[in-house]
C-alpha cells in the first residue's frame, strides 16, 4: 500500500513530505505504527549492512552537499543494527506519553485500537510534541 507521511515539528514551518509503502493494509493505528516502524529499522539496518566504498566526490556532488552544509563521503562510524522490537515499544511508549500526534487525512486519531481506513490518497501526519524546558528565575 502506497500511502504519503508528513513528518512535522512544533514550531517548525517545514514539513517533510515522504512516500511511503506498507507491506499490508493496516487495521488501525497501532498496525500502522508498527508498520512504519519495521520499513524504518529495516531500512536502517540495511544502510549499517552495506559496503561503502569511498571514492571521489565529481564537482556536482559536493556543490549539492555543500547546499545543505555538509559534505562527506557517507561513511558511517556507528555500524550497531537497531532492535525492532525495542523500536516498537518505543513508538508505543512514545504515542502513549504523547510525544507525538497522528492524523489520517486531517481527522486526529488518539486510540490505538480504533479502526482506521486508508486509501492510496491517504496523508498521514505525524506530529512531534517538543516542550520547551528551564525556568526564568
Amino acid at each position: 500500500m502506497e500511502i504519503t507521511l508528513q513528518l512535522k515539528r512544533l514550531g517548525k514551518k517545514k514539513v517533510k513530505q515522504v512516500p511511503f509503502t506498507l507491506v499490508e493494509t493496516p487495521k488501525n493505528l497501532e498496525e500502522l505504527l508498527i508498520g512504519c516502524v519495521k520499513n524504518q529499522v529495516a531500512a536502517f539496518n540495511k544502510k549499517r549492512m552495506e559496503v561503502n566504498v569511498v571514492g571521489f566526490l565529481s564537482p556536482a556532488e559536493i556543490q549539492d552537499q555543500a547546499q545543505s552544509g555538509k559534505v562527506d563521503f557517507g561513511d558511517l562510524a556507528n555500524k550497531d543494527l537497531a532492535d525492532e522490537q525495542k523500536a516498537i515499544d518505543n513508538v508505543l511508549l512514545a504515542f502513549k506519553d504523547g510525544l507525538f500526534v497522528v492524523f489520517i487525512d486531517d481527522d486526529e486519531v488518539t486510540d490505538l485500537k480504533a479502526p482506521i481506513a486508508l486509501s492510496n490518497e491517504s496523508v498521514i501526519a505525524f506530529i512531534r510534541m517538543t516542550f520547551l524546558v528551564g525556568t526564568y528565575w
